[in-house]
């Protein structure tokens, strides 16, 4: 097969896959009709057992393992903003690891999520703040990382979220994002959740047209690299200003 009809072949393959998945009804509604059901989704019984959900992928423990092994490496970092806490998966890892002195910020769209992450962290550490990741109430260059696990894929378009991260990172300051990708276990995530997927060059290049090119590819475990499994993690970075003579 030449490369222009094997090209073609995957377009066709991925928009297949899509009209399996929940984007395409991201498309038929307004984005306001679509963040308010996702917002009942996760208020309601689905977002009750986010947690115990996690624990059952393996996907808490896993990445509080990459955590421990810093990757990322939190060590330095003295303020964090985990985007979309959900029931506080990553939040929990960041209250264990970062330094103890580090501002830890979580918000999610859903104040009910961050009610149930308040509740099973029992930690006063991290700050709660209902916010929709395309407007983010922070100012700009506020925190040394912005932590996202599985939430982008709520944007239709990932630019304004991307767009986001960027300014209300530091210069120099690290992005860490788990995204749900476009292979089976994914478009199943994505009929439960009603989230889309990606493709991992689809995200690389928002990322890199965002500001925030990736610095490295993540695995959960070598058996997920090898199967495809966990969707796409990476770490991304900011990049400072160049300096002026």
């Amino acid at each position: 097969m030449t490369k222009p009809k094997l090209e073609s072949s995957q377009r066709a393959a991925r928009a297949a896959k899509r009209r399996f998945a929940g984007f395409p009804a991201m498309k038929q509604l307004s984005s306001q009709t679509y963040r308010d059901r996702i917002r009942s989704l996760y208020d309601g019984p689905a977002g009750s057992v986010l947690a115990l959900a996690s624990l059952v992928s393996l996907h808490m423990p896993l990445v509080g393992r990459m955590f421990k092994a810093r990757k990322p490496d939190v060590s330095q970092v003295r303020s964090v903003l985990d985007i979309g806490s959900g029931a506080g998966q990553i939040l929990g890892h960041l209250v264990k690891f970062v330094p103890a002195d580090a501002v830890i910020v979580g918000c999610d769209l859903s104040h009910q999520m961050l009610c149930r992450a308040r509740k099973r962290l029992r930690s006063p550490r991290p700050l709660y703040i209902a916010a929709d990741m395309t407007h983010l109430p922070f100012a700009e260059a506020a925190f040394d990382l912005v932590t996202c696990g599985y939430v982008l894929e709520h944007l239709q378009d990932p630019m304004p979220g991307l767009r986001e991260f960027h300014r209300v990172l530091k210069p120099g300051g690290k992005l860490f994002l788990l995204a749900t990708e476009d292979t089976v276990p994914g478009l199943l995530t994505s009929r439960t959740w009603k989230c889309r997927t990606y493709s991992r060059a689809e995200l690389e290049a928002a990322c890199v047209e965002a500001g925030l090119p990736w610095r490295t590819q993540l695995w959960l475990t070598p058996v997920h690299r090898f199967f495809k499994l966990g969707g796409i993690l990476f770490e991304a970075e900011k990049r400072a200003a160049a300096a002026v003579n």
